[in-house]
């Protein structure tokens, strides 16, 4: 099982929209993610004073990233997020230290 996890920044002024629009995230994007062959166990997102971390454990990160990359309904979740986080460069962190 891959352990997947990324940082984001919200825009300033901006921190209640990103989470409203967490309150509703589009059906067809959840689908794409949990349809996908990636073998998806866990997503989840947290956010403090417009810092957002992500992470997903999956069983194929290849398949993940292709639903990230080509995914329609990634798309349209992009372009509703436009404005909303700060561009970033899309990398995932490097896992440093873990406790079992």
């Amino acid at each position: 099982m891959a352990r997947i996890a990324f940082h984001l920044e919200i825009a300033d002024g901006k921190r209640d929209a990103y989470r409203e629009k967490h309150e509703n995230v589009p059906d067809a994007l959840e689908s794409a993610y949990l349809e996908s062959d990636a073998g998806l166990e866990t997503y989840s997102v947290f956010e403090k004073d417009g810092h957002v971390f992500g992470f997903m454990e999956v069983e194929d990160p290849g398949a993940i990233q292709k639903v990230m990359q080509e995914s329609e309904a990634q798309a349209e979740w992009a372009e509703e997020m436009e404005g909303i986080t700060l561009e970033s460069d899309d990398s995932w962190m490097d896992e440093v230290y873990r406790m079992v």
